[in-house]
């Protein structure tokens, strides 16, 4: 008897794997059918070809402004000025106190060390690849293909504009004191992810003002080497425009890609129908502080300043709930659902 009931069983476990399976391969080849998601396959193969063989045809050339970090480090620790370096290194421009970020790097062989830089920021950027890819295909592919030199450059001379690129993608889904971390180390080291720092997180906005002014009493701190720093970083001359801080671009990704339409502003009628909401609550304002200056003035300020305190996360936005009223309802939702 026992073994009979064991057979239904195993036959029923064998058919629902293979139903699994017959609607796993339906679902991809629905996929394949789709004519923009073949296009965004196609861009992506032709990049990730012309990728490798970039990098093939460089070989050993690459790497310049990664041999540079190594070579800072190198040099400092031997008591040498890495802001005037020796040999064929270029010079190290940043902030005095971010020299230790490169030391565990740098104590590896030059080889090894190009290996893992260049190998670590590849896996990020094609981690963050799929996040955007698997949400918008065939834009992640667009937008790939346009900022295909920017990310190749970086990739070439091991920039680390790329690691910084990608890093600032990821504060999106850190908490607010690790998100706020990155971009304000970000913005010390580049200044050109400064502009990115609308599309954070509220609190990670708020905790990016307060790291970014703990940098800048760091550098103060150490002022003599950061003139130092500063004379190293305009002694270059007329330098060309900077093609490779392009990469930031990518950065916004996250906040840009769960808009509900994120190319409306392509459409003209998109900014017509923002005209038409702004401007009714515009003139209705200028009517009632014709009437009532001081009052309207007064409720504009408080207004503003609460909008400023939940942008930067010192308010929670007013449609969130309490923060023990959203613990209990996940609580009893994990319950129920249990």
């Amino acid at each position: 008897m026992l073994a009979m009931s064991t057979v239904p069983a195993t036959a029923s476990k064998r058919a629902r794997r293979a139903g699994t399976v017959r609607r796993a391969l339906h679902r991809e080849t629905v996929r394949l059918r789709d004519r923009r998601r073949i296009a965004a396959m196609a861009i992506l193969s032709a990049l990730l070809g012309l990728a490798i063989a970039g990098m093939w045809a460089r070989g050993d050339v690459a790497g310049a402004d990664a041999r540079a970090y190594w070579a800072a480090v190198r040099l400092w620790l031997d008591g040498g000025d890495p802001y005037h370096p020796t040999g064929p290194f270029l010079p190290y421009v940043y902030a005095p106190w971010m020299l230790p970020f490169f030391l565990p790097w740098a104590m590896l062989p030059w080889e090894v060390a190009w290996f893992a830089w260049r190998g670590v920021g590849l896996l990020l950027l094609l981690w963050s690849i799929r996040w955007a890819y698997a949400r918008r295909p065939l834009p992640t592919s667009i937008l790939l293909l346009i900022l295909a030199i920017p990310i190749g450059a970086n990739i070439d001379t091991g920039n680390i504009n790329l690691l910084l690129a990608v890093a600032l993608f990821g504060a999106q889904f850190a908490g607010g004191r690790l998100g706020g971390l990155i971009w304000a180390v970000a913005t010390w080291m580049k200044w050109a992810p400064a502009a990115l720092w609308p599309v954070l997180p509220a609190r990670a906005r708020g905790w990016g003002l307060n790291w970014l002014a703990l940098s800048g009493l760091l550098s103060l701190l150490m002022l003599p080497l950061t003139i130092i720093q500063l004379q190293a970083l305009f002694g270059f001359g007329q330098r060309p425009i900077r093609a490779d801080f392009l990469v930031y671009v990518w950065s916004i990704v996250p906040w840009w890609w769960r808009l509900e339409r994120p190319f409306a502003f392509l459409h003209p009628t998109a900014w017509l129908e923002a005209w038409g909401r702004l401007w009714p609550r515009a003139r209705a304002w200028g009517l009632t502080f014709r009437e009532a200056p001081g009052p309207t003035a007064a409720r504009a300020r408080e207004r503003l300043a609460l909008e400023a305190a939940r942008f930067v996360g010192l308010v929670p936005p007013a449609s969130a709930p309490p923060r023990r009223a959203a613990r209990r309802g996940r609580r009893q939702s994990v319950q129920i659902g249990d």
